[in-house]
Parts: C-alpha cells; sequence; structure tokens
C-alpha cells in the first residue's frame, strides 16, 4: 500500500499555503488509496509552544483532513539518534565549528539561497559524537545524486557543491530537519513525498543520506507555492494571515475551494467538499505556476 505523509512546523498556526500543502498531499495519497501519515514536526524548540501545536492540529481538522496515523517528531529522539550513530559509524559524521560568517566568507552561492559550506572542517571525523558540544555534519563529498521529481523536474545534484555537507544535529542537540524528515518518512514506510517546490533542492541531500543509512527512496512530487505580493513564498516569517483568522470569515468548504482554484482544480473558487476534489483528482489538472495571493482583512484573493 502507498504511504503518504503532511509534516507542517508547528511554529504557527496553519495559513494558506500551510493548508494547500496538506490539501495537495492528502489528495495524492486518497485517490490511490493509500495510507496518510500526519507528522507534526516540533523538534526546534526556540520555535514551538503548545498552544502553536494544538492550534495547527485544530486548524488542520477544521479544514476537513484526516489521517490515519499521527506522529510527534519530538517524540522520535531515540531513532534519530541511533542514525547519528550510525552516520558516525560510518565514518561520515564531523563537529564543525565554523559560523555562519565564516561560511559565509567562502563566497559559494548554494542551490537553495545562501551559502555552501566549504568543508572547512571534514577532517575532524568523530567515532562518538555525544560528547560533543559543535555542530554535525556528514561528509557527502563525492555524492552525485541522479534522481527526478515525478512532476519531470531533474533534482540530480553534486550535493556538496549544490548545497554544501548537510549539518545534522546543531551545537545545542537538536537534530536539524534534513536527518528527521529521512528518518521519519523511512521509519513510517513513506513512498510518496508530496510538498512545495521549495524544497525541491534539498531532495538530493535527502536521497544520499537515505542511501547512506540503507533506506528506501520514495516518489518525489512538488507542487507550486502560495507567493506574497513581493514574490517572497507565504509563510509564518511573513506574518501569513493565520487559520483562526480565516475561520472567522470562511467555512471549511469555501476555503477548500479558493485553494482548489488556485491550484487550479477547479476554474473559480467556489463552495466544494474535499471529498468533492477527490472524486477527480488528477496532477494532470494541477497548475505548475506559483500563485500571488492577497488578504484584504475579510477575503483572500488572487
Amino acid at each position: 500500500m502507498e504511504i503518504g505523509r503532511f509534516a507542517p512546523t508547528t511554529s504557527g498556526r496553519a495559513h494558506p499555503g500551510t493548508l494547500l500543502a496538506g490539501l495537495l498531499a492528502w489528495l495524492d495519497i486518497r485517490s490511490r488509496g493509500g495510507r496518510f501519515v500526519l507528522r507534526m514536526e516540533d523538534i526546534d524548540p526556540t520555535a514551538q509552544s503548545g498552544a502553536h501545536r494544538e492550534g495547527l492540529l485544530d486548524d488542520l481538522q477544521w479544514f476537513g483532513l484526516n489521517w490515519d496515523d499521527l506522529v510527534w517528531q519530538s517524540q522520535r529522539q531515540s531513532s534519530h539518534e541511533a542514525a547519528l550513530d550510525q552516520l558516525a559509524a560510518s565514518g561520515l559524521l564531523y563537529e564543525c565549528g565554523c559560523s555562519r560568517t565564516t561560511i559565509k566568507a567562502a563566497g559559494l552561492p548554494s542551490a537553495a539561497g545562501g551559502w555552501v559550506y566549504p568543508g572547512t572542517c571534514r577532517h575532524r571525523r568523530l567515532a562518538d559524537w555525544r560528547g560533543s558540544r559543535l555542530n554535525l555534519r556528514v561528509d557527502l563529498s563525492g555524492w552525485n545524486i541522479e534522481v527526478k521529481d515525478e512532476g519531470g523536474d531533474d533534482l540530480g545534484q553534486v550535493v556538496s557543491q549544490a548545497l554544501g555537507d548537510p549539518m545534522v544535529r546543531r551545537a545545542d542537540g537538536g537534530v536539524t530537519y534534513q536527518l528527521a524528515v529521512v528518518v521519519d518518512d523511512a521509519e513510517a514506510g513513506v513512498t510518496r513525498v508530496v510538498r512545495g517546490r521549495d524544497l525541491a533542492s534539498s531532495t538530493a541531500t535527502q536521497v544520499a543520506l537515505r542511501k547512506i543509512l540503507g533506506f528506501p527512496i520514495p516518489v518525489y512530487r512538488h507542487h507550486l507555492l502560495l507567493l506574497e505580493p513581493q514574490g517572497e513564498k507565504l509563510a509564518k516569517l511573513h506574518q501569513s494571515i493565520a487559520t483562526d483568522e480565516l475561520r472567522k470569515h470562511y467555512r471549511p468548504e469555501e476555503l477548500v475551494g479558493f485553494l482548489a482554484a488556485a491550484s487550479g482544480l477547479r476554474p473559480t473558487p467556489t463552495e466544494v467538499t474535499l471529498q468533492e476534489l477527490l472524486a477527480d483528482f488528477s496532477w494532470d489538472r494541477v497548475s505548475r505556476q506559483d500563485r500571488v495571493v492577497t488578504w484584504d482583512g475579510r477575503a483572500v484573493r488572487m
């Protein structure tokens, strides 16, 4: 059976971009008769609160999404640490004391924006990472990954040149996104990863980590984004309108209809249920073009 997932961070309430990502992941796996896993990514202690976690979960339920499994990433520490043990045993794990300023000074632009880590500390290999108080990275030099998005986009990279060796544990002890997402998807048996195209540049890095850890490779599908008028991704960081405010102005079917129109699944934003969208869902009907949306205090508009 196919298994899909939706993995929002719990740093704030859902916003229209969150709901679009959840909607497309849900439609994809439900259209295949598969299982849907909701994983709440709550491992960053600087960005989490109980109110955010519960509020986000409530928003998704109000919107109408249902799931077969609910996973809290913060409860998966033992699995993340086992992966760090495996990376150390492979001889690829090393500690890194480089600051962001030092990395930027190397002047190597990253495929994801920002700067590529130049491999300065690769000689600092670790057999036992548990006593380290520095950032930990994995040596991916030499990894030339060939991978295609299901939609046809080439996501292949020479990983160490495109993004640099990934950090897998921060100096404060927290496991990073790149490692956690690989471990959690693999242990949940995820066969299809549907997510926004802003994460596409991470795919080759994650495939490399999967190969090192002996995990199977899922199918990847990246979809359009909702954008701010200035062209940036709609996000909590930019104070995007939160779902608790949207709920004052929309019924779930109205918001589903708006997102269906924004993504190309319906010609106009009229009320529609998730089940009605599911009945004729096809990726061929989903737009590949990002969509600019605005909030006028009463409605989301495109």
